[in-house]
């Protein structure tokens, strides 16, 4: 994968830092859009970005161009959590959501199609959830977004076919992220709530970032080319398995 070139968007933390990192490792060229740098330092170069914001956007990918006239592979990470129910949920939230973990795939994809259409092994991957396809308790606007990020993969692998972009997804567990510390934070006993969630997985524990992120650097690389439109669980079993966890 040495000389390829990439965009990982959410790439200052969890999931989207661990797949920069891998990436480069692999000698790709890595540049993490997202609003901070988090860590990603050394491993892709930062393009401040709010994937909710199409001006932002275009202005980034615009960025990506000046120093780059081709993209290979485009990690379309980004994502923000909700908790609650449809009956808890305010019109706020469901628009912020959707705006970030679907419209914004839509929106950096868009962008990045005219570099993405000079590659000849073009790759896009979506960060998916375990949530699109197992019903989960009080994850309601989040569930409906990651089920329209599924359906958006399937629908974005038929449409570039004829452009040889190959488009696929990962469908993690409930991961060990920054983003989830911070969810169990917020519970009345954190570690009670951690025990609850290894258990939910057969494989009993939570899933890595890097275990997510090796997932996605299967799919982009260019032995891959006839994986289009695929699903990928990265979940321990979870979707599948019904087992009794220890």
């Amino acid at each position: 994968m040495a000389g390829l070139s990439a965009v990982v968007t959410g790439a200052g933390s969890g999931i989207g830092l661990a797949t920069a990192r891998r990436l480069s490792a692999l000698g790709v060229t890595v540049f993490g859009f997202d609003p901070t740098e988090g860590d990603m330092a050394g491993a892709a170069t930062w393009v401040r970005c709010d994937v909710s914001d199409s001006a932002a956007v275009e202005a980034a990918m615009a960025q990506v161009a000046v120093r780059t006239n081709v993209l290979d592979i485009l990690v379309n990470n980004a994502g923000i959590g909700a908790i609650g129910t449809v009956e808890t949920a305010t019109d706020a939230e469901w628009l912020q959501v959707f705006q970030v973990n679907v419209f914004g795939i839509g929106r950096v994809s868009k962008a990045a199609l005219p570099l993405l259409r000079r590659s000849s092994c073009a790759a896009v991957v979506n960060t998916c959830s375990v949530a699109a396809s197992v019903g989960l308790p009080q994850r309601a606007v989040y569930s409906a977004s990651k089920g329209a990020v599924e359906s958006l993969t399937r629908a974005m692998a038929a449409d570039f076919l004829p452009d040889r972009i190959r488009v696929n997804c990962v469908n993690p567990g409930t991961a060990d992220t920054p983003w989830v510390t911070r969810l169990l934070d917020q519970a009345s006993d954190p570690e009670s709530e951690r025990i609850g969630l290894e258990r939910r997985q057969p494989s009993g524990r939570l899933v890595s970032p890097d275990e997510v992120a090796s997932a996605v650097c299967f799919l982009v690389h260019p032995d891959q080319a006839v994986v289009t439109g695929t699903v990928l669980a990265v979940d321990g079993g979870m979707h599948a398995l019904q087992v009794r966890v220890a």
